[in-house]
Order: structure tokens, then C-alpha cells, then sequence
């Protein structure tokens, strides 16, 4: 059960990184790298795995 707790933080820790992370560029550092402010959560989601 704590392991499972540990693995679930630190999924949510890498989620909340990369969507801060990705959040911190401008619309334009986003768009040169083909990404729009809406797809931020999918993104970070998709880094948790």
C-alpha cells in the first residue's frame, strides 16, 4: 500500500513539473514546438507514465 502511495506522488510530481514547466513558455515557444496551451494537461498527463 505505501508503494503505491510513493508511485502515485511521484507520478503526480512529474505531472505538475511538466505542466508547470510547458505553462512558463510563451505562446510562441509553445507554438515552435507544435504545442498549443491546450494540450498542456494531455501532455503532462502523458509524461506521468
Amino acid at each position: 500500500m505505501l508503494n503505491e502511495l510513493v508511485t502515485k506522488y511521484r507520478a503526480w510530481k512529474k505531472y505538475r513539473a511538466t505542466y508547470d514547466e510547458l505553462s512558463r513558455l510563451s505562446t510562441r515557444e509553445l507554438n515552435d514546438l507544435g504545442i498549443s496551451r491546450a494540450d498542456i494537461g494531455t501532455i503532462a498527463r502523458d509524461a506521468m507514465r
